[in-house]
């Protein structure tokens, strides 16, 4: 199975054996590719009808709602915390970036970008929220209920006393470098420490 760009640099980064929480694990995608890597991975997911799928793999899933549920895990629990596309869903993605550095001694976290030139082009010449690659759902339907950029959350990274480790950019599913990623990335993910 062929895994996002984001999950797949995540996947990469992660050292085999180690315990990894993935926190609105979807489909169990990264999980899987995890335990092929000899690693102990865990998930939570808020769908039902994707812990089912999870389960039904084999893979040890709960079904929760990370925005209230992460308190019930041990401080340092994990090795790797990962959060892949979830954040800007998050009633209070400041308060889940501490959960996520309180729970894994170290944290992924991958968003789409809303500081993305076609987004801002959307906005500019048509005036309304647009529906991109990274962003598929008109704004009624979307989960997105913040608009982060890269700059926002490198903001926040330092508001939280969070370390950066790594960063990785992407647009069209092609990695892309640093400069100038807040206006070409459509999507980033960080590796983080505290």
């Amino acid at each position: 199975m062929s895994l996002r760009p984001d999950l797949a640099v995540i996947a990469a980064h992660v050292t085999p054996g180690s315990r990894v929480l993935d926190i609105g694990c979807g489909d169990g995608a990264l999980m899987l590719a995890l335990r092929d890597l000899g690693c102990d991975v865990r998930g939570i997911e808020i769908d039902g009808a994707s812990v089912e799928r999870c389960v039904s793999q084999g893979l040890s899933v709960v079904q929760g709602d990370a925005d209230r549920d992460l308190h019930d895990y041990p401080d340092k629990g994990f090795d790797y915390a990962v959060l892949s596309q979830t954040l800007q869903t998050a009633v209070r993605p400041d308060r889940m970036l501490d959960e996520l550095l309180r729970v894994g001694t170290r944290a992924f976290v991958s968003f789409p970008n809303f500081a993305h030139w076609r987004t801002r082009a959307a906005l500019l010449v048509g005036g309304r929220m647009p529906v991109t690659r990274s962003i598929p759902v008109s704004w009624y339907e979307t989960q997105n209920i913040h608009h982060v950029t890269i700059a926002d959350f490198r903001d926040l990274a330092r508001e939280k006393a969070a370390t950066i480790e790594r960063d990785w950019y992407f647009s069209h599913q092609r990695p892309i470098a640093r400069i100038g990623a807040n206006a070409r990335a459509e999507f980033a993910v960080f590796e983080l420490s505290r």
